[in-house]
């Protein structure tokens, strides 16, 4: 009866345009009542909400969410598409390739598919209309490349699955991001240089040694983001946390050194990432009092069991697992989903003998796909948005890029090498 309640009044909840944090807090409130006396119910879901946001990892999102508002202003997309136009501009589909690549630099240095889609397609959109690609193929490269930030740390989303999985490790989560996330992002170079092959798009100029140089210098400061950030959590100089404050100190400095922004813009900066922070924050707190209800009533002992019926091969498992994953990102945001269906579905690959930093870049790099797919797919819409078309006009050409996502999505599930290679080099 607990478990009933709890889908269906979350699902009707969701089904009359209630938000999906509201829709989240209420069904779980709605369970406990039947359960136990309602000022209990109440407390019961406070208390939890509370304690679940209550995590120093947790204050690492804040930081890396102001870190995005501050190189989204600061310049950091431009110049990183003039380094990567100067590495791929030459190939077939040469601008596509451009955007792929910094969108994968800006969304790892920026942590945010949106910011991602916004930034790097405000800069290209107009760039590759201007030299003939259609401007729906455009929107497609730039909405599906925009999510490899999310798997390519750092990566607020890794920080979530850590609290959500009860520990893995936020280091080895981010090590193991790399090549998986590299590997979507060849997957859609390849389908991207195909098409534009056999449309005939134009295919610029093959850049000089010195033009390579200094483009690489001009986006240095950038990228080095990533090398100090991640460096040294790995080495240990610091935790995740204090990693996120120093790039919002980093990246500060940099902005003014660019001169891309002044002091007066600060205050409308800091309430972008104070917004975004409370919205994030208020879907972690109801989440994870969901997960505790659904522990309490045994949800996710009983989906082990059942799932273990259905087969007992690892690969049927997993397959029905990224369905169901799948199916999951087309409705419901990354945060919760994560916060939700990681109590559920790590339990089942546990006890396959599953590595929990593997499942967590499965998990990410699934729902990654979600990001791109009505009805609450935020990249698509901001995709479509900047680049002044419409979601029908962009289905075509968004249709091989989700084959490329799917097939380097199912690579990563049965090769864990790919995901796990990196902290086992560096002993996590």
């Amino acid at each position: 009866m607990e478990v009933l309640i709890l889908v269906l009044s979350f699902l009707i909840l969701l089904g009359i345009g209630v938000p999906i944090a509201w829709s989240i807090g209420i069904s779980s409130l709605f369970t406990m009542l039947v359960s136990i006396p309602a000022m209990p119910a109440f407390t019961t879901v406070a208390q939890r909400m509370a304690t679940g946001l209550d995590s120093f990892a947790l204050l690492a999102i804040p930081f890396f969410i102001l870190a995005g508002q501050l190189m989204n202003r600061g310049g950091i997309a431009r110049r990183l598409i003039d380094f990567a136009k100067t590495l791929v501009g030459a190939l077939p589909g040469g601008l596509a390739h451009v955007n792929i690549i910094a969108a994968m630099l800006f969304g790892a240095i920026s942590g945010s598919a949106v910011a991602a889609a916004s930034a790097i397609g405000g800069f290209m959109g107009k760039r590759m209309e201007d030299e003939g690609y259609d401007k729906s193929f455009g929107a497609a490269v730039n909405i599906t490349s925009a999510t490899t930030g999310m798997t390519i740390p750092p990566s607020n989303i890794l920080i979530v699955y850590s609290l959500a999985s009860g520990g893995a490790s936020i280091a080895a989560l981010f090590l193991a991001g790399y090549l998986p996330g590299i590997l979507t992002g060849l997957f859609l170079m390849i389908v991207a240089g195909v098409w534009a092959k056999r449309k005939g798009y134009p295919v610029g100029e093959r850049s000089q040694l010195r033009e390579v140089a200094r483009t690489f210098l001009d986006a240095l400061p950038s990228l080095l983001l990533l090398v100090i950030v991640i460096g040294g959590i790995v080495v240990g100089i610091f935790t995740a946390t204090e990693a996120s404050a120093v790039a919002v100190l980093y990246c500060l400095v940099l902005g003014f050194w660019y001169q891309e922004f002044k002091a007066t813009d600060m205050p409308d900066i800091l309430l972008h990432a104070v917004s975004t922070t409370a919205i994030v924050m208020l879907l972690i707190g109801t989440s994870m009092s969901m997960s505790w209800i659904m522990a309490f009533e045994n949800i996710p002992q009983q989906i082990t069991a059942l799932l273990l019926s259905v087969s007992d091969s690892p690969v049927v498992i997993l397959l029905i697992i990224n369905l169901i994953l799948l199916f999951v990102g087309v409705f419901m945001d990354m945060t919760p989903a994560v916060l939700i269906f990681t109590p559920i579905f790590l339990p089942v690959v546990q006890e396959m003998g599953m590595d929990p930093v593997h499942f967590g870049i499965i998990m990410v790099l699934n729902l990654s796909i979600g990001l791109c797919t009505p009805p609450v797919g935020s990249v698509l819409f901001v995709g479509v948005g900047v680049a002044g078309t419409s979601i029908q006009k962009v289905v075509k050409p968004l249709l091989p890029l989700f084959i490329a996502m799917i097939v380097a999505l199912l690579i990563v599930t049965y090769v864990p090498g790919l995901s796990l290679w990196l902290p086992e080099v560096f002993g996590y």
